[in-house]
């Protein structure tokens, strides 16, 4: 397990611990909830919930923001940009795309853990017009041509 030292700046409306990992060989650190009120979301309905937190991201790097597994499985709570790309050069709060796929109303309270966060190493590509690509197995099939969907 590599470890890399990411800067995070705590904002005004922080409150709480600094996020931190639930097992040691966790992936994803979870994300708090930063609410004054509470929020009711109704299924179908969308929500844009703080974190209190920004984060100074290392160059060759990004942070995505994804769903917590047991808040989806059990109440139909998802992230709507799955996975949500937090870039190097942003600097402000990071803030999570809540959705209710659920039959029933959610509730979200302050501190609620809404989304983890994992650091991920990227790669940009530098694109090169070709007039053939070079032939594989699969050739041009897609949406499902490799069995049951």
């Amino acid at each position: 397990m590599q470890v890399m030292r990411v800067r995070v700046k705590t904002l005004s409306n922080f409150k709480g611990e600094l996020p931190q990992y639930q097992s040691r060989l966790a992936a994803g650190f979870d994300v708090r909830a930063q609410l004054d009120d509470k929020i009711l979301l109704q299924p179908g309905q969308r929500t844009l919930i703080p974190t209190g937190l920004a984060f100074e991201i290392p160059l060759g790097f990004e942070i995505q923001a994804r769903p917590r597994s047991g808040w989806a499985l059990k109440q139909g709570m998802t992230v709507l940009n799955t996975p949500g790309t937090i870039d190097a050069d942003y600097r402000g709060e990071v803030k999570i795309i809540a959705i209710n796929l659920g039959h029933e109303p959610v509730e979200i309270a302050d501190q609620e853990r809404v989304a983890q966060l994992v650091l991920a190493p990227v790669w940009q590509a530098e694109l090169e017009v070709v007039t053939h690509l070079t032939e594989s197995d699969r050739g041009v099939g897609g949406f499902g041509s490799t069995g049951r969907a």
